[in-house]
Formats: structure tokens, sequence, C-alpha cells
């Protein structure tokens, strides 16, 4: 197995994720020490050589308890091989040994050099199964399809050289939108298939929680300790969450929250837009509210005059509207001979009409100036309450924000880089942005702090996000607050120190490289990953399996298949017979057909054991 970006956080994770869990022969390619941006940490190797075994280790100590992911064994493997290189071509892929490698994971930062390398890599060798992390979906789609092309024209048998496109950022938003609101639904989608989950908080003593599809995972919350123990991978002694538990371990942990699968099904299209859709600016953003409540003032005018007029004069309705309009355009003649209640309405007319020169006026700057501001960003109403603060725009945050409008929460955002990538969405979906350095002081006060529901900290540093967190807490502390952190034992330490001088107040973290390297990982194994499903700083994989490739599932009910803490069937489509499609609702007595294809929850280790290429020893 062959991982190119070395100077990347996910790629160090994903060598350890292959090393320590599926027991495979790792070369790491890496950018030489101080040779340009992407050049790692001056600790150089020894970083990458010290992540690799501690995180061997973690899974080490963690593998008999549902926090590291359950059972499913741990291989030793071999030592990693780094190869240095400043750019990754023709050469570069040589050296590492992709023309007889089995898999090659590109995942840089940068779109344009995971592409040129995956077209090179595909040109040494055809039967090469390709991992691309690239940001821009619709060009992933199309990249697909022109490598699987490229192997095809090869003339060879590339029956396993698949391509996978995956995004860390896809992967990860979901998560972190979630840890900014309580019960928020966690939906994995691919293919047309949709899996949604839920956070469910822990029932008081004497309720019974509601059931879903099958229990995914007990959280770490307890019904006396709402924050739960939540910290780390690390966490050992049943801190953390438990994943995939039977149904005897559900029942003996009746104060626990528990993540429920609810729905899986296949999505349907969206309806078409409208004709207008996406076109023009809303009524409500062109003209202010006040503005609005002056035009409605004066149609109520307007009415009474008329009205008046009826009652007075006599006529018809629309006759003495258009007398009353008449006058308000001061176009009328005089009613000097008319009756006194005639000329005291005339007069009263031709007031309300002095009083709409303004009213007119300030209507066409409002909309000059809306047209004109379209594509600047708002700035956070005055009385804003109730919001989720999200600091950091970046690549992580773009999606966080997309995810976050989805749900219709309201957002103001922090960033201090008025070209991050994220701001031209902020502004096309005119959500509040303060341009500022959160270090800053008075950056957080703009953004509302005081007022807000949660605080969600996903820029790249992990100091900017514990200074903007701490900031916070001192400003309102029982403030929610969800931090971006990488390393497991800097996250621990965090969630101690903030849980010990907050107690009352909710603090999670996340890691995005943690949260992504599964799915990675288990599609270099060449099975079809549908996607990664956070559970704290653990995670569950979703994997679409073949039960003819799989000796584990064949001839075995659907209740025998079940291993806890280690894979569930969730789904199930039958290829053959009257029923087709994919049924959710499954007989646990069913027994899978080699014909079948099954969806399955699994955890790392678990998925390891089913995709391993290797026999892996026994777990005592």
């Amino acid at each position: 197995m062959v991982v190119c970006g070395g100077g990347e956080a996910l790629a160090h994770r994903l060598a350890a994720e292959l090393r320590g869990v599926y027991g495979e022969q790792v070369v790491l390619v890496v950018p030489p020490a101080g040779g340009g941006e992407r050049s790692p940490s001056p600790t150089g190797r020894a970083r990458t050589t010290a992540l690799l075994g501690r995180i061997t280790a973690v899974v080490s100590r963690t593998a008999g308890n549902g926090n590291g992911g359950g059972t499913g064994g741990e291989a030793e493997g071999p030592v990693p091989r780094t190869v240095e290189a400043a750019e990754i071509g023709d050469d570069a892929l040589i050296d590492a040994g992709v023309p007889q490698a089995g898999a090659l994971a590109l995942v840089h930062d940068d779109d344009e050099t995971n592409i040129r390398a995956a077209l090179a890599a595909r040109r040494l060798n055809p039967r090469l199964r390709l991992v691309i992390r690239l940001y821009n979906r619709k060009l992933g789609q199309h990249l697909e399809e022109l490598l699987d092309q490229a192997a095809a024209v090869a003339g060879l048998d590339t029956t396993d050289a698949t391509v996978t496109v995956l995004s860390d950022a896809d992967t990860a938003a979901p998560a972190l939108a979630a840890t900014a609101v309580a019960g928020t639904s966690k939906v994995v989608h691919a293919d047309g298939l949709l899996l949604r989950a839920v956070e469910r908080t822990p029932p008081e003593p004497g309720d019974v929680a509601p059931r879903g599809l099958a229990t995914l995972a007990l959280l770490s919350a307890t019904a006396n300790d709402p924050a739960g123990a939540e910290g780390s991978d690390e966490a050992g002694g049943g801190a953390g969450p438990r994943l995939l538990p039977d149904d005897d371990a559900v029942a003996a942990a009746p104060g626990r929250g528990a993540l429920v699968l609810e729905a899986v099904s296949y999505s349907g299209s969206a309806p078409p837009p409208g004709f207008l859709a996406g076109r023009g600016v809303p009524l409500r953003q062109l003209f202010s509210r006040r503005l609005r409540w002056s035009v409605a003032g004066f149609a109520a005018a307007v009415l009474g005059l008329a009205i008046a007029s009826i009652v007075t004069a006599g006529g018809s309705p629309l006759h003495a509207t258009y007398l009353t309009l008449l006058d308000l355009f001061s176009i009328n003649d005089p009613a000097t001979e008319g009756p006194m209640s005639r000329q005291i309405l005339q007069l009263l007319a031709g007031l309300i009409g002095l009083l709409l020169l303004p009213i007119l006026f300030a209507a066409v700057l409002e909309a000059l100036g809306t047209f004109r501001t379209a594509s600047s960003l708002r700035r956070p109403p005055r009385g804003l309450s109730g919001h989720v603060v999200l600091l950091g725009l970046g690549k992580i945050g773009t999606r966080v924000l997309a995810r976050l409008r989805e749900l219709d929460i309201p957002v103001v955002c922090v960033e201090a880089d008025p070209e991050a990538r994220g701001i031209s969405l902020a502004r096309r979906l005119r959500v509040p942005t303060v341009i500022g350095d959160v270090t800053e002081e008075g950056v957080l006060e703009a953004a509302k702090i005081h007022r807000a529901h949660a605080l969600l900290a996903v820029t790249s540093a992990d100091t900017i996000n514990l200074e903007a967190a701490l900031y916070a807490r001192s400003v309102r502390p029982d403030l929610r607050v969800a931090l971006r952190l990488y390393d497991d034992a800097f996250a621990t330490a965090v969630y101690r120190t903030l849980r010990a001088a907050h107690p009352g107040a909710l603090t999670r973290s996340r890691s995005v490289s943690t949260l992504a390297a599964p799915a990675f990982a288990g599609a270099m194994m060449g099975r079809q990953i549908l996607g990664a499903l956070p559970v704290e700083r653990s995670v569950l994989l979703f994997a679409a399996l073949d039960v003819s490739l799989q000796p584990q599932l064949t001839g075995r009910t659907v209740a025998e298949v079940f291993r806890p803490g280690a894979w569930r069937v969730v789904a199930l489509e039958r290829s053959s017979g009257a029923e087709s499609g994919l049924e959710w609702d499954l007989d646990p007595q069913y027994v899978l057909r080699p014909q079948d294809l099954v969806v399955l929850a699994a955890t790392r280790q678990g998925l390891a054991e089913l995709l391993a290429r290797r026999p892996l020893p026994a777990r005592p």
C-alpha cells in the first residue's frame, strides 16, 4: 500500500490505519524536510514514526473494548518505508513501488496534485486500485470515469482496479455540525443510498426510550452525567462509546445515551427548481422591515380615506379610491365648491401624499443598496440569539456551514482571511460573517457570542480553536463548545480541563483525520465503503459487500451474522427471486445467499477482519 501526502495529517492517520489495523505493508511518500510549504514539521520523520507507533499501541490497548472499535484482530504489519519526494511524478511513484503496489492513496490537500499523480499512477500500473482525496465533488465523478476508461483501454484484467474519490471534509462535516446541536441527525449517503441515525439523549428514570431499526452505539453520556466522559480514543475502562452493542448490552445500560439507526432507504431525485429559483433577491431582503411597515401604513391610510369618501360623499368604492389617489398625488382639482367634508379629506390626502415622497425615495435607495451589496457580507443583526458561531471557513468550515444551513440553523461565521474558500458560500447564503482574527479582542463579541447557543471552532490550528473556546467560555460559562483537535492526548487534556472548570457546560472535540482515515483505508482494501458515521471520537463504517465473497456471511442467518462490537447487517438487497430492492426491516432468521448484497455497519477492527488479505492473529 502506497500513501502519498506525507505533509498532511490524514496521510499519517491512514498509514497507521493500514499498518496497525489491516497489517499491510505501507510505503509513505513525504516531502523532503524543509522543502516547501507542505513539508512536515521540524520533527519530520520522527513525528511520523512516533505517530504510527503510538496509534498502533492505542489500537492494541483498546482492542478489547468498544472504544477502539470492538473485536476483530490486531496485526503487526511491517514497519512502513518512507520515500522523500518534492513532487509526485513518475520517478517518485516508481521509487515508492507503485508499479508493483496493490493500492495507492493520494491525500494531498491540493486537488491538482492528486489528479496529476493519479493519471501518472494509472499509466504505470493499470491494475492499481486508486483512492483519491478531492474536495470538488463534480470533478471527482468525472475523474472516476476517466480513470476507469484508462484502465479498460489497457486491455488487461482490471476487475479490481477500482477508483474511489473521497473527501475528508464531506466525511467529517456531519459530525462537526451535529456536535453543535443536540439531537441532530447524522446522514450517510452514497450512490442513492441514504442512512440516517440520530443521537438520543439519556432517558429520564422510568421513561422508555423509543427504539429505531438498530442501536449502533451506546454513548458515554448518562442520565447523571449528560456531558459524558468523552475525551479521546485513548480513554479506557469503558469510558467512551460502545460500538454495535447487542440487545443484552443495551438492556443493561438504560441510563446511557444511544446512537440509533432510524432509516435506510434510497433517496429520490430532488424536485426541479422553480423558474425563478436562484434568481434575483427575495423581497424580505430587498426591502427592510421598517420600509415594509411604512408601505403597509400608507396603504391603510389610502383605504381609510377611500372609506371616508364613500361615507361622506357616496359613490362606488372604485370611484372613491380613484379620487383619493388623485388627491394623494396632487393632480386633482381643488374642491373649493365642494362640501366641507370633501375639502377636509382632500387636505388630509395631500398631507399623506407629502409623506409618500420620502417613502418612495427610501425604497429606491434600499433597492439600489441591496443590489450593490448583494455580493458583500452581512453583519450580524442586533437582536440575534440562539445561533451557532462557526470559526473557520476553510475546506472543513465550508462543508460544515452548508450542512448547518441545510438544517436551517442560524449561523454567524468568523474568518480571518477575507479570501478564504467559504467566504463566497457565506455571501451567497447571506450568512452574517465577521472578518477578523479571533485572537483579537472584540471579534467574538461582534459575532454575538454572549447570546450564542454554541461555538464550533474548526480551523486547522488546534491552538486557535482552544484559545477561542477559552475566551468564549470566559464570556459565557455555559456555552456549548465543539473543537477540531488533531491529537487524541491533547484532546483528552483539553476535555478534562474544560470539564473541571465548567462542569455544567458541554465540551466536544473531533479530529477530521481520525474520522476520515478508516473510510480511506477501507476503500484501499478494495470494497465499496459507503461512508463513515462518527461516534464521539470513534467511527463506524458502512460498507456494501457481496455475500459470495465473504465466507463469514454465506449460509448464515442475519441474527447469526451479527457480531457485537464488530459488524452488523443493517440492510439487504436480494438479487434473485420475486423480491428485489433494498430491505431494511430484516427478518433475523433470513439465511444469506451468495447472490445477496448486504450493507454492513462495522467497526474499524471488524471491517479489517472482513477485508484482510491475510489471516489476522486471534484476539486473546
